[in-house]
């Protein structure tokens, strides 16, 4: 027993471990990270964002300074920043960053075997706007996020800069410019001003449209913040000469967490984990997390007795659905537009349609995705092409691509040579997606239904698949929100699409109800993809001039992905991977349904 002891004690204890390594993002590309890892296996995670220019190197002190050892610490090099590849300072757009963000935190959830409720987040600057709209897009089911000096809107100094930018982006898509910040602007620490202008690793180029897209994507993140439910602390350099602070102030006024702090830091200049006394806010840091991860998370939507509680948007809802007053210009403004397309514009086949069975009907999606103009004459033509290039419908046609990228995932992931493949979609129209992918694949053990409750549409979709030569696909009316309807599916579907529906009522008990029905249908194991529009450019156009599918003014209520997600999970699924197009209009989510 003696020796045991003297054994024990003589014992090394284990040391922390630091490295690097590299991860495969959405695109192919080998993106470099860091990790720091605690000395005993842990199951909590810290993620870093670096700034524009920067690079996860220079994060070193603040880890050591934010002394939270039972955290598996990791941060990435952006692609174009660091060790990763690319340009330097470019991505296609600011979006790709973001889609990266899910790409890297879904591989250390998987390679370290640490779940994303166990997780929490510090960006700085251009990092926490990528931080944050990765939370406000994808709704991660984090412990919490640190924004330290989100970039939401730079200052540019120069009058009409922005346009500028806009229009020599225009003339050379991929054109380049030199930050005017200079390592003196950014702190007072004159030792961290040395370093980072003999940093060899940071470098002044920044593409033009990152620029762009990023005050594009941050308007839209203040706009759409309350549907942001992750506790949050905003820390605020007082004297930031890159930034402005209002925006950041909008954000988190607009912020739908329970827990929220704004701290402002006096004298701090922008790069506040590398000021003089950086103590403060890594202090502040180290509290924020630290108290989240003592604490239950709790959710914000919640539905019982037949109530929601929660819902995001409600206010603007209620506000389109109310007439303007009659002397309100903007009253006169859209119904001059409104008009229009009910005379002039019916020279557009679109336009006509739309007054025909509704802007929002299968007919009508199936018009757009077709996006071919036709109308009467060289000006029935035009307008019709401006109608089909109008934000929301460039948006749905790319929503039908990510649909079908998602629809051909889950049958790969089913498909076996023991395994046939039944899909169903529960509001199709006309179905010329799974039309595409049904003649694409070819694969007798591969069979779909698609319902909808527009019989012309059906009739229509029965036409294009006998003409496209698929045989197994059927057509048969039914309501995506009937229980009774959906329990009549036959035999029972390894994958469901309700695509383009839930995102036109406002009701969520309705919805739930639908995606429980679906839930008790669907063969465990199955796949469940579902759309979602959290943002629209147009929204206030569209609930003043056009028309639902029951003649009804066309008035949506965004729904934010952390409540559409929500739901999915009471209903008994799993949501596991998202795409969306660059304007964050519409979203596509794969969930599982537990076997």
């Amino acid at each position: 027993m003696h020796i045991a002891a003297e054994s024990l004690l003589t014992t090394p204890e284990p040391t922390p471990l630091s490295g690097e390594a590299h991860m495969q993002t959405w695109d192919g590309s080998e993106l470099f990270y860091r990790y720091w890892l605690p000395a005993r296996p842990c199951t909590r995670a810290l993620i870093l964002f670096h700034g524009g220019h920067e690079h996860s190197g220079r994060f070193q002190e603040l880890v050591e300074q934010l002394e939270l050892k039972d955290f598996a610490i990791f941060a990435w090099d952006a692609r174009g920043h660091g060790f990763s590849p690319g340009s330097r300072g470019f991505a296609r757009h600011f979006l790709d960053y973001v889609r990266d963000a899910e790409a890297f935190v879904r591989h250390l959830s998987d390679e370290y075997r640490i779940p994303l409720e166990e997780m929490a987040l510090i960006g700085h600057s251009v990092g926490s706007v990528i931080a944050a709209t990765w939370v406000n897009d994808y709704a991660p089911p984090i412990r919490a996020m640190v924004l330290g000096s989100p970039a939401l809107k730079i200052k540019l100094y120069v009058p009409a800069a922005l346009t500028g930018l806009r229009l020599l982006q225009r003339l050379r898509p991929d054109a380049h410019i030199s930050s005017y910040v200079k390592p003196g602007m950014l702190t007072h620490d004159k030792a961290e001003a040395a370093a980072r202008r003999a940093d060899p690793l940071i470098s002044p180029r920044i593409a033009v449209r990152v620029l762009t897209s990023l005050f594009d994507t941050a308007e839209r993140l203040i706009d759409s913040a309350n549907g942001i439910r992750v506790p949050t602390l905003i820390l605020s350099a007082g004297r930031d000469r890159v930034v402005q602070q209002a925006a950041q102030r909008r954000l988190f006024d607009n912020l739908g967490s329970r827990e929220k702090v704004f701290k402002n830091l006096p004298g701090f200049y922008h790069e506040i984990f590398h000021e003089r006394d950086r103590h403060i806010p890594i202090a502040a840091a180290r509290e924020f997390i630290t108290r989240q991860f003592t604490r239950t998370p709790t959710r914000m939507v919640q539905i019982g007795a037949g109530a929601y509680t929660g819902a995001c948007n409600q206010d603007r809802y209620s506000q389109l659905q109310q007439p303007l007053p009659l002397l309100s210009p903007a009253r006169w403004k859209f119904g001059a537009s409104r008009f229009g397309l009910k005379t002039l514009g019916r020279l557009s086949e679109g336009v006509r349609l739309g007054w025909e069975s509704g802007f929002d009907s299968g007919r009508t999606l199936d018009y757009v995705y077709r996006n071919q103009a036709r109308g009467l004459g060289p000006l029935g033509r035009l307008i019709d092409r401006h109608y089909l290039d109008s934000a929301g419908w460039v948006g749905i046609r790319q929503r039908r691509l990510h649909l079908e990228r998602q629809l051909n995932r889950a049958i790969d992931a089913l498909r076996t040579p023991e395994k046939a493949v039944h899909l169903v979609d529960m509001a199709g129209g006309p179905g010329r997606y799974l039309i595409e992918v049904m003649r694409q694949r070819q694969d007798p053990a591969i069979s779909a239904v698609c319902r909808d409750r527009d019989l012309e549409g059906l009739a229509e979709g029965r036409e294009l698949a006998r003409a496209s030569g698929v045989t197994r696909l059927l057509y048969e009316p039914g309501d995506a929100f009937d229980p009774d309807s959906i329990a009549t599916l036959s035999p029972r579907p390894d994958i469901v699409i309700v695509s383009g529906l839930y995102e036109l009522f406002d009701d969520n008990a309705r919805v739930l109800r639908s995606l429980r029905a679906i839930h008790r249908q669907m063969r465990p194991g199955g796949r469940l993809i579902y759309t979602n529009q959290p943002h629209h450019p147009q929204l206030e156009l569209i609930a003043r001039t056009l028309i639902n599918r029951d003649g009804d003014p066309w008035v949506m209520r965004l729904r934010p992905q952390s409540e559409i997600n929500d739901l999915v999970r009471q209903a008994g699924f799993t949501p596991q991977s998202q795409l969306q197009d660059d304007d964050g209009i519409f979203t596509i989510t794969s969930a599982l349904r537990e076997a």
